[in-house]
């Protein structure tokens, strides 16, 4: 009798908990979201991220907060987030530096890259612009990279996150050049000293770099994707401006929340992502700086997850960079 008291005991308060993790998961959100950044403001992350908040917030019913943390190619933000309470309360906007390429640039990260997320959703992706000072007497890419050929290590380069550090990387292995790297914390610093000819190359985003391309600061010499930009179709790629056929490098976004959040309230920050994702005015509002979007579930957010860390892997491997 007494083990059949226990049994029902342990019966009805395992019950009893399932019931309270279903209803908590029902009143979500009842309060304001966090959703971490873990790049400057004014950076591509920031601008797209801000606009998802927006929307998620209207399909959510609650203020979708950004709060910026940034620093060290974004691990700062990812290991606050990666510590934060599964509670579906504080979420990361991820890049492909927090959560694919960091594994490989950092001897050892604050947290497990591959077990401390729980996939949301997609955002979108947006190809880089590679560009040099006005004073750099270069007008192609070719032209850069004999000029780069005949100043070995003299020739330096900005960058403020994994994609801007590793495109350029990438290209001065495939290009057969030795440049200098200097490391910004932000992107938008990264562009003032370009202009101001502190740095002589620099390979970002269209957020940072379109606006300054079309206002003739900069030239522009390539775009880092496989096909040419309808932003700026003028732009070659770096394939056809060096007569390469290998090179790619494409930055994407992606919402992740802390390992452990309930199912349910994952699938409703999917579905607020996915909403933002297909919003008309966020779509037209990014074109222009060639961001495309997938709405997808939660496990294609893992599948494309798990491939894009092992394709930066190859990148990092290739590109030469030592793990710091």
């Amino acid at each position: 009798m007494k083990r059949l008291r226990i049994a029902s005991l342990l019966s009805a308060a395992l019950g009893l908990g399932l019931v309270a993790s279903q209803a908590m998961a029902q009143a979500y959100p009842n309060k304001p979201i966090k959703a971490v950044v873990p790049f400057a403001a004014g950076s591509a992350t920031d601008q797209i991220g801000r606009a998802f908040a927006q929307k998620m917030s209207e399909v959510l019913g609650q203020p979708v907060v950004v709060d910026n943390r940034a620093g060290v190619n974004g691990m700062l933000g990812a290991d606050a987030v990666a510590k934060s309470a599964p509670d579906g309360y504080t979420i990361l906007i991820g890049t492909n530096s927090t959560n694919a390429a960091l594994k490989s640039l950092m001897k050892k990260l604050p947290y497990d890259q591959d077990t401390a997320f729980a996939p949301v959703a997609y955002m979108g992706s947006v190809p880089l612009i590679v560009a040099v000072n006005n004073d750099v007497p270069a007008k192609t890419l070719k032209e850069f990279v004999d000029l780069a050929k005949s100043k070995p290590t003299q020739i330096t380069f900005a960058s403020a996150s994994t994609s801007q550090l590793v495109s350029s990387e990438m290209l001065s292995s495939m290009a057969g050049i030795q440049m200098t790297n200097v490391p910004y914390k932000s992107g938008p610093a990264a562009m003032t000293d370009l202009i101001g000819g502190q740095v002589n190359m620099f390979t970002a985003d269209f957020a940072v770099m379109l606006p300054q391309v079309k206002g003739g600061k900069i030239r522009g010499l390539a775009v880092t994707s496989t096909q040419r930009s309808k932003a700026i179709p003028e732009l070659p790629t770096v394939n056809e401006a060096l007569g390469l056929k290998d090179y790619e490098l494409i930055a994407y976004f992606a919402v992740f929340a802390p390992a452990g959040t309930p199912a349910d309230i994952v699938n409703k920050l999917n579905a607020a992502v996915n909403a933002a994702a297909t919003d008309k005015t966020i779509l037209e509002r990014f074109s222009a700086l060639g961001f495309e979007t997938a709405p997808a579930s939660p496990e294609a957010l893992a599948q494309r997850s798990k491939a894009e860390t092992a394709k930066w892997a190859k990148a990092i491997r290739d590109a030469k960079i030592e793990p710091q």
